[in-house]
């Protein structure tokens, strides 16, 4: 098993150091403290099936966007439907 610090698993999967912490600290990540120069380093236990597991798990930016894009066309959809329901309701009573 190889062992990575926080810092460099972060900038590994490009997250910021704190969400990193957190699954460490929700048992996400396994990790052991070591003692080094006084001070207690915090290191992650890289595994396959745990990598595997933190990459289904982590949504980049790109998908972040992709999502909200996929969003905001349904909305878009709904409100288009919506706009030409009106407008043949208007045809009709133009009409009578």
């Amino acid at each position: 098993m190889e062992r990575i610090t926080i810092k460099s698993y972060a900038v590994k999967h490009k997250l910021s150091i704190f969400n990193v912490m957190k699954m460490v600290k929700s048992g996400k990540l396994q990790s052991e403290v070591v003692e080094e120069k006084g001070r207690d380093v915090t290191y992650i236990l890289l595994d396959e099936k745990t990598e595997a597991e933190v990459q289904k798990s982590i949504i980049t930016v790109e998908n972040r966007v992709e999502i909200q894009l996929q969003e905001e066309i349904k909305l878009l959809s709904n409100e288009v439907k919506l706009l030409r329901a009106e407008i043949e309701a208007l045809k009709t009573q133009m009409n009578q």
